[in-house]
């Protein structure tokens, strides 16, 4: 099976720091896919290049101390894709795309974090910017090959994906835009991605929150959201044997998203 994991760090010195590498050499996970990096190449080097093993691949953010994404895997991808063509948000380091490509198949892993709108009216137009790129350039890709999006996409998609959804109807990640959008990227006849996590859990509530705030005792009392997502094509998809999120350890204020695939790369 093959185990790949996506997790948003918010911040690689402080996930680290809270025993997120002892972790990866228990779990022993093929890929993982990160989120908020929030460092630059030289914090990187020397450091966290490997991480239990895991080879990194990363899309750094100009801005120091922001975003970033990276894909740790043990397995040599054929090609890596940093940014996906966005003048805008390639210098915020949103994207990067493993390609495990041979004569028979065209695959990606992808690692993408997707903007949050929540600090205000400019971000959140922003946000809408990135999910109109985002929709073209997704639909190009699932015309050229198989490939699983793994991300915090700040979005919770439906009201039993987030505890308190009625007092967040008018907040960013639980917009009717927002919501619209999934729906979409999500319609077979449509969008034609698959949410893999609702795929083998449909009916999970509290068990499948990803995020919690810092506020308050959100995360003691379990009020959470879902917003961290394995996104893939309906063939991979159909690969997806067993989920979990893992809340026993706290490396962030996101928890590790995991699907095993009856895959092989």
């Amino acid at each position: 099976m093959f185990n790949l994991v996506s997790l948003n760090l918010n911040g690689i010195r402080s996930a680290t720091s809270k025993g997120l590498e002892a972790w990866l050499e228990k779990t022993r996970p093929d890929c993982i896919c990160v989120q908020e990096v929030k460092a630059q190449a030289p914090d990187v080097a020397g450091k966290f290049e490997l991480l239990a093993g895991l080879q990194g691949h990363f899309h750094y953010a100009e801005k120091k101390g922001y975003s970033g994404v990276a894909v740790y895997t043990q397995h040599a991808p054929s090609d890596v894709l940093i940014g996906y063509g966005s003048p805008e948000f390639d210098a915020e380091g949103r994207w990067v795309e493993l390609r495990f490509d041979t004569p028979q198949r065209k695959l990606s892993l992808i690692s993408c974090y997707f903007p949050s709108g929540s600090s205000g009216e400019e971000r959140q137009e922003a946000k809408f910017r990135f999910l109109d790129e985002m929709w073209t350039h997704l639909q190009t890709l699932r015309g050229q090959r198989e490939f699983i999006l793994c991300g915090d996409v700040n979005i919770a998609h439906k009201e039993m994906d987030l505890k308190n959804w009625k007092g967040n109807l008018k907040n960013s990640g639980f917009l009717p835009e927002e919501r619209a959008w999934m729906t979409k990227l999500l319609d077979p006849g449509q969008g034609g991605l698959v949410d893999v996590y609702r795929t083998l859990e449909p009916e999970a509530t509290e068990t499948a929150y990803t995020w919690w705030s810092n506020r308050g005792q959100a995360y003691a009392k379990n009020v959470g959201w879902r917003i961290d997502y394995h996104l893939a094509t309906p063939a991979l998809a159909a690969l997806a044997r067993q989920t979990g999120v893992y809340k026993h350890e706290k490396f962030s204020d996101h928890a590790p998203l995991s699907v095993r695939y009856d895959l092989d790369l």
